[in-house]
């Protein structure tokens, strides 16, 4: 039976065909075909580039990206925000506002997967052979990534291995595939990235800074491999043929880690010598008045985007540019603080936001007890206002938190690493300094504009570190000596001992805090541990709506987290236009067809 499918297949074709001409594109394609494009490296670079637009878009579009769902939906997070941000509050729950929230990053993840088939059906045309390697690695790693992404969020979804050659075959809405042909279709495309690309190091990449290179490949795949394995209890990844598109081998753990070990020797990334100059805050600018910092000798400064070893892969942000085009990270206003009339002083260096993501208590509670040493990392990742704000903690509460609309759900811990940092300039007289983002001065990226603007950041979102490496290679090995104990003496931490399991987790969870792993490790951990981690979100003291004489504690929703996540396996809702227009083809996931999986609002 032939079905109508507009988001996925139509969308394709059209493209293929047709030509692209939207604001994803950096230029336009309108006279370029797949009979005459790519020609030169030009062209060639352009390709490639319209398939990281797309990336770049999806996280523009942060609130509905997996980076968004995976930080909201693990414990380290409550979902805040303010009564207009039920999809926050939601996705905290395991819930949805909108059965549709989930719909941009559905099609424009296909967008960018149909985008990685066809130019990789024309690449074999750039005939500078190391230029064509490379460039061949980079779509298959951006193909890898969006399906890891979507299978991720929901599972079982159509599974396309190339470009429709007549209208008939883009007019069918495909099945969704199996898990073991979807983990099969990445782990092909990782594997033959990794073959092909040449050994350059990280910071001499033919293509250019921001580019995916084979360590960030051989990085994915090995975080694919752990997933995989540790979610659906198997103990080696399907690997698909080529030809066949059919699943007839896999990679086992060993070659896993010979891609790990490869990546270590190789690669040129490392450690910065401080994991606090990994985080804007250490910038020159803010650290003049930012307390933690200011005059600390000690504390290197801030390792520029592109500069940092540590980066494996980023997402690349951009200031410039009109508002609808501009790239810019707004990340960085969703997880700002809530503004309600903030008095900056009382938040410094955190900028104003929508105040998405707060810090659950109980995490901070848990890292400061079972790793009390563990004061580089915790102070470092963290912003407290019981001992960072100027006024102290019930200067915050009135200076802050006091506003009738000041949000739902607000503890007053904030992830520092990724909340944007503002640098102060004097003003004409007390109370009259000024504060900017950091990126607008031309000491980094910006112009002097002066930008305190909320949308205007040009930080990157780094996806994977090499400390996760490092971490990855010792879960893989069974051994603390093959990257633990380096991540732990670079925090000044002695070596792990224990049982190596709960020590490896605390780690990741320490190390990797706020950076969007953590939700895929609770569910590779098992349901138990993963139930037993969201459940420590109730009884934490929040702030409703700017209410600081009465504060609450947070309770369940939906029947609570752990009958939404054995309702839902931590996979969430298939957008209903998609189900709608596959005509029956797709299916709703498990667990949200009742009543107990919408959210509308906080409540009394």
């Amino acid at each position: 039976m032939k079905r109508k499918n507009i988001t996925i297949i139509l969308l394709l074709f059209t493209m293929l065909f047709s030509g692209c001409e939207d604001f994803l594109d950096t230029s336009s394609y309108t006279t370029k075909n797949s009979g005459n494009f790519p020609m030169t490296e030009e062209d060639a670079l352009q390709l490639v580039t319209g398939i990281y637009n797309v990336y770049y878009y999806i996280n523009y579009r942060c609130g509905y990206s997996y980076y968004m769902y995976a930080n909201l939906a693990a414990d380290e997070r409550l979902g805040g925000g303010g009564q207009d941000d039920a999809p926050a509050q939601a996705t905290d729950k395991l819930m949805y506002n909108n059965i549709d929230e989930l719909s941009n990053f559905w099609s424009y993840s296909y967008q960018g997967i149909s985008r990685a088939n066809t130019a990789y059906s024309s690449v074999d045309r750039i005939t500078d052979e190391d230029l064509r390697a490379q460039i061949t690695g980079e779509i298959l790693f951006l193909r890898a990534y969006f399906y890891f992404e979507l299978t991720q969020l929901f599972g079982e979804v159509p599974l396309m291995t190339d470009v429709p050659q007549t209208v008939n075959d883009a007019s069918e809405y495909p099945e969704p595939a199996t898990i073991e042909d979807i983990y099969g279709f990445i782990t092909m495309s990782l594997k033959k990235a990794i073959e092909v690309m040449p050994d350059e190091k990280w910071n001499n990449i033919q293509t250019g800074s921001g580019h995916a290179t084979k360590w960030a490949a051989e990085a994915l795949l090995a975080r694919v491999y752990l997933f995989y394995t540790g979610f659906y209890d198997k103990n080696d990844l399907p690997l698909m043929d080529e030809e066949s598109f059919t699943v007839s081998g896999s990679v086992s753990k060993d070659y896993v880690l010979t891609c790990l070990d490869d990546c270590v020797a190789n690669s040129g990334h490392g450690l910065v010598s401080d994991y606090r100059s990994l985080w804007a805050y250490t910038n020159t600018l803010t650290k003049k008045d930012y307390e933690y910092v200011k005059n600390r000798n000690d504390i290197p400064d801030w390792v520029k985007d592109g500069e940092n070893k540590e980066q494996v892969f980023s997402i690349k942000f951009s200031r410039f540019g009109s508002t609808s085009s501009r790239f810019a990270n707004r990340y960085m206003v969703y997880f700002g603080v809530r503004d309600g009339g903030i008095n900056y002083d009382n938040a410094f260096p955190l900028t104003r936001g929508y105040g998405w993501g707060p810090v659950n208590t109980n995490f901070y509670k848990e890292w400061q007890d079972v790793e009390p040493g563990d004061t580089i990392r915790r102070l470092g990742s963290v912003w407290n206002y019981e001992t960072e704000s100027v006024a102290g903690p019930q200067g915050y509460l009135e200076t802050v938190m006091k506003y009738p609309d000041n949000g739902l759900e607000l503890t007053g811990l904030w992830c520092k690493k990724w909340a944007d940092r503002a640098y102060k300039t004097p003003g004409a007289g007390p109370g009259t300094d000024m504060w900017w983002h950091f990126t607008s001065s031309s000491e980094y990226y910006g112009d002097d504009s002066n930008d305190s603007k909320s949308g205007g950041t040009a930080l990157d979102i780094c996806l994977i570190r090499y400390s996760d490496v490092l971490l990855m290679r010792s879960e893989l090995y069974g051994d603390p000596n093959m990257g633990l104990n380096e991540v732990r003496e670079r925090a000044g931490l002695p070596p792990a001992a224990g049982d190596f399991t709960t020590a490896l987790r605390n780690e990741r969870r320490w190390e990797l805090a706020f950076e969007g792993v953590r939700w895929g490790d609770m569910r590779r951990y098992g349901d138990d541990y993963c139930t037993s981690a969201l459940e420590k979100q109730i009884g934490v003291t929040i702030y409703n709506l700017g209410n600081i004489e009465s504060p609450k504690t947070m309770k369940p929703f939906g029947g609570g987290y752990t009958a939404r996540y054995q309702a839902t396996k931590g996979f969430f809702p298939i957008p209903q236009t998609e189900i709608d227009l596959s005509a029956g083809v797709l299916k709703q996931n498990e667990g949200w067809s009742g009543a107990d999986a919408k959210y509308d609002s906080w409540g009394d």
